[in-house]
This record gives C-alpha cells, structure tokens and sequence, in this order.
C-alpha cells in the first residue's frame, strides 16, 4: 500500500491592520479596503473595528487636508508578512493611492500594525509598526474590539492608550454613525 505524501499546511499568521483615509469617498474607500482584504485568497478577516474620524498628522509647512476616517482589522493569513504587504499595496494602488508626500492625503493607507509577535527592522515592513504606540487612532478603535491585545515589544494597548490621555486628548472621535461591514 502506498501512502499518501505529507504536506504541511501551510503557517498561519495573526495580524493587526491599521486602514485610514481622508480623500474621496472616505467610508466607500474604508469599506472597499474591507472587502478586497475579504476578497483575499488565504485571508480571513476575523474582527473588525468601529470608524474613528481623526485630523491629519501635519508637517509644520504642510497644506491643509480633510480629517481622516481610520479603522483597525484582525486578520488570520497564511500570507507570510512581505507578501501580506504587497497585498496592502497592491489594494491602495488599485483604490488611487499616491504616495508623493509623507503623510500627506490619500484615498486609503492600510499599515501592518503587527504580525503575531515578529520584531523587524526590514527597510520594507517594520514590524511592529514604529509609531503604532503613539497614534490614538490605532490604539482606541483597536482597544474598543480587543482591549487585552498586546502591542508587541510596547504593551499592552489599554496602558498605550491610557498613557496617550485616551482617544479624544489626541483627536480621535468615535464615529457610531458610520460603520464598516463584513460582506
């Protein structure tokens, strides 16, 4: 009798994606994001965060710009994290992202926040995200799904948040009126 070959599934990782936009349709651009991420083979996306409206982070020199709509994502992927990236880009591209100034207004921005407890210091994905401790607009629509979760290398994210003085001392607003779905 012949056996049949082994195959090792295939690894599975955790993720925390960051999305936000403050050009165009700003929820229609979140909630596309939303579905391409569900659109995507070998991705579940398994929580899904209130809409926060926050004001763009400025340059001392920078033009003026619309407040932004951000939300947080839980994925399970089998994606490894570069290519989970180039999924991230390939959806921004495809939604008008351009990328010209930093932090300057986009149509859609969707940042890998962590990927189970990997530490990166790659050019290409710097896991965890580097300022993910500092932005309330992670921390807070994160907090709201998943306040036991621990920002890898930096806490846990209630004591981040709580360190920031909460969501409104850095301008984030919980947006109840608006809301992204799982289609």
């Amino acid at each position: 009798m012949t056996e049949a070959p082994h195959t090792e599934a295939p690894r599975t990782h955790s993720a925390v994606l960051a999305i936000g936009g403050n050009l165009g349709d700003r929820l229609g651009n979140l909630q596309a994001a939303v579905d391409s991420l569900a659109d995507t083979p070998s991705l579940t996306i398994t929580w899904l965060s209130p809409v926060y409206e926050t004001a763009p982070l400025l340059e001392p020199d920078a033009e003026p710009q619309e407040d932004y709509l951000n939300a947080v994502i839980g994925v399970v992927s089998a994606l490894p994290p570069d290519m989970l990236l180039m999924r991230a880009h390939a959806i921004e591209e495809a939604l008008g992202r351009v990328r010209e100034v930093r932090w300057g207004a986009r149509t859609i921005d969707i940042d890998i926040v962590q990927v189970d407890d990997l530490v990166s210091d790659d050019a290409e994905l710097t896991l965890p995200h580097p300022r993910a401790a500092q932005r309330a607009f992670v921390l807070a629509p994160w907090h709201d799904v998943r306040p036991e979760d621990v920002l890898t290398g930096a806490g846990p994210i209630a004591d981040l948040l709580a360190a920031l003085g909460g969501a409104a001392a850095q301008g984030a607003a919980r947006r109840d009126d608006l809301e992204l779905v799982l289609s």
